[in-house]
């Protein structure tokens, strides 16, 4: 054992972390992201799952080993020898954990309303608590930890239960915050030196302060109901069903324009008929139903009308998401959008576009696309 130690000390490995231990946490944090970006797919398979919990639980363990790794009873054996690498294993943790909810969240092609919890994230995922010297700062520790676990416990109990609505996410947050200020508690009550450096009561208050904001966000709309993602959100000229197939006929956007299907202005006759068509991710046996809020721009009035709210149910399941669609007809010129919803009016996306309506046949600039 003691010969295997002495190599582990010489390996290069070993010599490479010491030479460059400015930016190894910057790597690994990296190293967490390309990961997860290489090998995760859909949160509801059982790869996934196990890959998330493993990240979970080992930057739980880790969190807390590292957190006593500085106190004189421990300083003798595993985790004086071994300390050097737990803040990198936290950054490889935090980088991969972050980028997979980057990955499903990004699935939907419209963020729309709940764009600032996607730039938070993101945020997360690239700004400066990248550095050493950052995340040995306890307070920044526990209140990243806790973001973390409050969105992992939010994708996961809905695929466990296979069910999502407001309770599934008070339930999911308070199952995070009690097992966070647990974490916290054990920590504080173990180590002197987290005794020395915090005070419990603010570091309580942060994480309280951070709980409370989530769901302020829940309430006003601004976090998207994952795992519900909007894959394909396209306003259409005519939609059809042929052999399970849905044959989709719309305005192609330009080339250039890569993240975008269709175009914003929609050219229709007097009268037409006006397609939306939409494909959306759900977890295996989640049954949930959904609503198109058609609203339209009153230009006197500066305010979106509610034109018609028009609901079917999705089941999860499919690869690339439950198809459906819904059309009105006597529309009126203008800026129109699209809102793809829940029963309790969480936003899952945004379709918006601008009826031009005239009398010139535009069929041969439309393309049919299968779904």
């Amino acid at each position: 054992m003691k010969r295997t130690l002495a190599k582990f000390r010489n390996s290069a490995f070993r010599k490479f972390i010491r030479r460059h231990e400015k930016y190894a946490p910057v790597i690994f944090f990296i190293g967490g992201f390309i990961f997860d970006t290489l090998t995760l797919g859909r949160v509801d398979r059982l790869y996934d799952m196990i890959v998330l919990c493993s990240h979970m639980t080992l930057l739980t363990i880790t969190l807390y080993l590292y957190n006593l790794a500085d106190d004189f009873k421990w300083r003798i054996g595993f985790l004086d020898r071994y300390k050097i690498y737990f803040p990198l294993a936290i950054q490889f943790f935090f980088g991969a954990l972050s980028s997979a909810y980057v990955i499903y969240f990004s699935r939907s092609v419209s963020l729309s309303k709940t764009m600032s919890f996607f730039i938070i994230l993101l945020a997360l995922l690239f700004t400066n608590e990248l550095l050493k010297k950052r995340i040995s700062n306890k307070y920044l520790q526990f209140s990243v930890y806790f973001f973390i676990s409050f969105t992992f416990f939010s994708f996961m109990i809905p695929v466990l239960i296979k069910q999502m609505n407001t309770r599934v996410f008070i339930i999911s947050g308070l199952i995070s915050l009690v097992l966070t200020l647990l974490l916290i508690l054990i920590i504080y009550r173990k180590s002197p030196s987290t005794r020395a450096e915090v005070k419990i009561g603010k570091v309580i208050g942060i994480v309280i302060l951070m709980y409370t904001v989530i769901n302020i966000f829940y309430l006003f709309n601004l976090i998207p109901p994952v795992p519900l993602a909007l894959q394909n959100g396209i306003v259409a000229h005519q939609v059809t069903v042929k052999n399970n197939k849905y044959v989709v006929s719309y305005e192609k956007e330009d080339w250039y324009l890569f993240w975008r299907e269709h175009q914003l202005d929609f050219h229709a006759f007097p009268n037409q008929p006006i397609y939306v068509f939409t494909s959306i991710f759900a977890p295996t046996e989640i049954e949930k139903t959904i609503f198109h809020r058609w609203k339209w721009y009153n230009q006197k009035t500066e305010e979106w009308e509610i034109k018609d709210n028009i609901g079917y149910k999705v089941s999860g399941g499919r690869d690339r998401g439950y198809r459906g669609y819904t059309y009105k007809k006597n529309t009126k010129e203008g800026l129109w959008k699209v809102e793809v919803i829940t029963e309790e009016e969480l936003i899952i996306g945004v379709i918006d576009f601008e009826i031009i309506i005239n009398n010139t046949s535009n069929s041969k600039d439309l393309v049919h696309k299968k779904f």
